[in-house]
């Protein structure tokens, strides 16, 4: 058995279906920001562990969760309420907590949009850290997300998890992304001043997440990347495949990218207090998301 964590804010249209799906599990533990939706009145109806705790950063989240809501089971996995657990994947991470080579393993989500999988221009598979041993993981911030610090080998899994990623609707989403485009140009001029491109992790990297993350760092130096990412998932990784949701996907994404560049450039020329990067608080020691 495992333990399983669900992260929320104003969730309240997912967080139902999230919380059955996880339900294969019996030690649910629903960590919430402090919706101001009907969330945690839905979470409440469900025998979950519900826990409140105001949002820093989702590094910053996830650290707390794991330091101060003690699981029952040493391995855990942490779901997100647009993304279900299914019968397939709880077994097979059952069948990996038994193995000692690895303390955490990887999934790949299946990215749900206008009622159908974006199978292609999702870059399929694509890994997230999900599985893990308790104590022996840990997180920090990279943008407006979180990357993963592991105590030892990873691996990774093969059945996959839908993510209904924009379930509460376009408005929602293109709110989620104007917050999320701030973090990124932070990050952006960071990486810019201190990081540097993984070259050896881009062309020999030895997984999908340490290609991907080098590709990361060279994009951020790349002046033209929204063009080139909708050329790169359209016609390359094959968007057209997915057809209109595709289009609409791949438009979305480089409409994401183009407004990162905009707020860097006004980080740069025009700083605000809003806006400003505070170097101070970043960590040199993070690893790649």
């Amino acid at each position: 058995m495992l333990s399983i964590y669900i992260l929320t804010y104003n969730e309240e249209l997912d967080i139902a279906a999230c919380i059955e799906s996880a339900m294969l599990s019996d030690d649910i533990m629903v960590v919430d920001s402090c919706s101001s939706d009907r969330t945690v009145e839905i979470a409440s109806r469900y025998p979950v562990r519900l826990v409140q705790h105001a949002f820093e950063s989702h590094g910053k989240q996830r650290t707390w969760m794991l330091e101060s809501v003690a699981p029952k089971y040493e391995w855990v996995y942490i779901l997100e309420a647009d993304e279900r657990m299914t019968p397939e994947l709880f077994a097979e991470c059952v069948a990996a907590t038994k193995n000692p080579d690895y303390i955490a393993y990887y999934v790949a989500e299946r990215v749900m949009f206008m009622n159908r999988w974006i199978r292609y221009s999702t870059q399929y598979p694509r890994y997230q850290l999900r599985l893990f041993r308790h104590g022996k993981v840990w997180f920090t911030d990279y943008g407006h997300t979180e990357r993963e610090v592991c105590d030892g080998a990873t691996g990774f899994l093969k059945e996959t998890y839908p993510h209904y990623t924009c379930s509460k609707g376009l408005t929602r989403w293109i709110e989620k992304h104007n917050r999320y485009s701030t973090d990124e140009a932070k990050e952006t001029l960071y990486q810019l001043q201190n990081g540097k491109v993984n070259w050896r992790g881009l062309f020999f990297g030895k997984s999908e997440v340490e290609r991907r993350r080098a590709l990361k760092d060279l994009s951020l130096r790349t002046p033209v990347r929204p063009m080139i990412r909708f050329i790169y998932m359209y016609f390359f990784l094959g968007g057209c495949l997915d057809g209109r949701p595709g289009l609409a996907w791949c438009t979305l994404q480089t409409f994401y990218e183009y407004l990162i560049l905009l707020k860097v450039w006004e980080m740069k020329y025009l700083p605000t207090p809003s806006l400003v990067i505070d170097e101070s608080s970043q960590d040199e020691s993070q690893i790649i998301n």
